[in-house]
């Protein structure tokens, strides 16, 4: 698994991609209604093994949460799973209003 400041994501957004990758937000609904990443997927821990098909395995994927913990294990998830373009987003949605956009709201 490989890691990503917020600043990197940033960097990495505003390139001009090929194939943007999937920014999958592994909060629960009331934290993704709080605030998100423009252009992420909701889709909350708990139901990624029910939903593991609905992700492109040769996508590159962007976990995201609140400060980092959940979504490294759901990175460690989806590698154990045959996804072979997984990074994990250091310091979570936090680090991104912290660093990246200061109008976030913040929880």
């Amino acid at each position: 698994m490989q890691h990503l400041t917020a600043p990197e994501l940033a960097a990495l957004l505003e390139s001009p991609l090929g194939n943007p990758p999937i920014l999958l937000d592994v909060r629960e609904p009331w934290e993704y209604q709080t605030c998100q990443i423009n252009g992420s997927v909701s889709m909350p821990m708990n139901t990624i093994p029910a939903q593991l098909e609905q992700l492109d395995r040769n996508a590159s994927i962007i976990c995201i949460c609140h400060h980092g913990a959940r979504s490294m294990r759901v990175a460690n998830f989806l590698e154990s799973n045959g996804f072979g373009q997984v990074t994990n987003l250091t310091g979570g949605i936090h680090a991104w209003a912290q660093q990246v956009d200061p109008a976030m709201p913040t929880y």
